[in-house]
């Protein structure tokens, strides 16, 4: 009795088999909606995430105060180092300078924060913005502070003055504004 031959083997060709690539895309999990709505084409897509989710959504004039922050540090900064005791008599109305040193390290310290400033001012990074608004919130709290101690302590009191406390209140109110804004999650549509 002769045996059957079977018929000989033909090769699949699964990019032009439909039901075959439907199964292989459902086993891996992708093509169908994930919990955000999201239709992933592939799995790297599905695994690595979305780039616009990462995105930050800026608040109005976010940019405008980081440019305006950079922008002030730098100037007092540049000031405070070529000028010392032209600084120091603009705030303080004519008081004696005993020391250019202390004013050349403060212009020193606020040329380092500027640079901060300048460089978050390209990122997109959400965290980046955050501790650069959250550092300038700090440094102008701890200026008013260190301001007001000094004007209990020597009794002097000018428009100078008086301008940079309300100055720095500001500039502490409007950073922590956007420290809290660029932090906020966005609202699912």
């Amino acid at each position: 009795m002769a045996a059957k031959q079977p018929p000989p083997l033909m090769k699949k060709h699964s990019q032009t088999d439909l039901v075959s690539r439907l199964k292989t895309r459902k086993i891996l999990g992708v093509g169908g909606e994930d919990d955000d709505g999201e239709v992933h084409r592939s799995k790297i897509s599905q695994v690595l995430g979305n780039e616009i989710k990462f995105t930050v959504r800026e608040p109005l004039g976010l940019r405008v105060w980081q440019f305006v922050s950079a922008v002030l540090f730098s100037g007092i900064a540049i000031m405070a180092l070529a000028f010392p005791e032209q600084l120091y008599d603009a705030v303080f109305d004519g008081a004696q300078v005993t020391s250019k040193t202390p004013i050349r390290l403060y212009g020193g310290a606020l040329l380092s924060i500027s640079l901060i400033m300048w460089n978050a001012l390209y990122t997109a990074e959400k965290v980046i913005i955050r501790w650069t608004l959250l550092t300038e919130a700090c440094y102008f709290g701890v200026q008013f502070l260190v301001v007001t101690a000094t004007l209990a302590e020597t009794g002097l009191m000018s428009l100078g003055i008086l301008l940079l406390l309300v100055s720095r209140l500001l500039f502490v109110a409007i950073s922590i504004y956007y420290y809290y804004q660029v932090g906020r999650r966005p609202k699912k549509a």
